[in-house]
């Protein structure tokens, strides 16, 4: 990528989800609900005190804005690559993919503020909570993702096996919308979401090492 500071976010966009997660599940008592559990699961889950989502929201907040100025930076690297259609891709894909991310732990903060009392309520919301934060965040990652591949190889400023990684990393997480019609198939959320949040860090830190390096 071309020198530049913002690039920067992508790390921070990792490392602040994964803080979040690794956070929410050391202070909880009880494992995540899966995709497709009950209400009192979830009640159990939610009405936790104190609850993992102090820890675990922010992170996603986080991640979710940092996300975004990392998005500039691909579109950027796109624009270079002399491909409009790919740059589209890539803020289509990084506006997706940190909005359904924001959304995901705005419903959880609902879960935890007290809707999970409400069981109905709370088998709704946690699914769409799954759907936000999961699928439709997956499939937005992997727009992402190739974009970022494609127009690295393109324009030479990635290193090709890190261009190479970002493109297949994008493949499960463009594939985890089959989750809501198959539920088997929950496994390319994580199959996905981890490889990506290494080839955003990877390409973060090439990007503004670089930065600092032409300075």
């Amino acid at each position: 990528m071309s020198p530049d500071r913002a690039a920067v976010s992508g790390v921070v966009s990792s490392v602040s989800f994964l803080a979040g997660l690794g956070g929410g599940i050391a202070v909880s008592k009880v494992p995540f609900p899966r995709p497709g559990t009950d209400a009192a699961d979830i009640r159990r889950y939610f009405g936790q005190r104190p609850s993992p989502l102090r820890v675990s929201a922010p992170g996603q907040l986080v991640s979710a804005v940092t996300l975004g100025r990392f998005t500039a930076s691909v579109a950027g690297l796109a624009r270079r690559s002399g491909s409009g259609p790919l740059q589209r891709m890539a803020i289509a894909g990084g506006a997706i993919a940190s909005g359904s991310l924001a959304v995901a732990a705005a419903m959880g903060i609902g879960l935890a503020a007290g809707a999970a009392e409400k069981p109905d309520l709370a088998v709704r919301l946690h699914r769409r909570m799954f759907l936000a934060g999961g699928t439709i965040h997956g499939g937005g990652l992997g727009l992402l993702l190739g974009a970022l591949g494609v127009a690295g190889l393109r324009t030479g400023e990635l290193p090709p096996p890190l261009a190479k990684a970002a493109i297949v990393a994008a493949v499960p997480n463009l594939l985890a919308p089959i989750a809501i019609a198959v539920p088997q198939a929950v496994y390319l959320v994580p199959a996905g979401r981890f490889p990506g949040l290494v080839v955003v860090s990877a390409a973060g830190l090439h990007g503004s090492g670089r930065f600092l390096r032409d300075r």
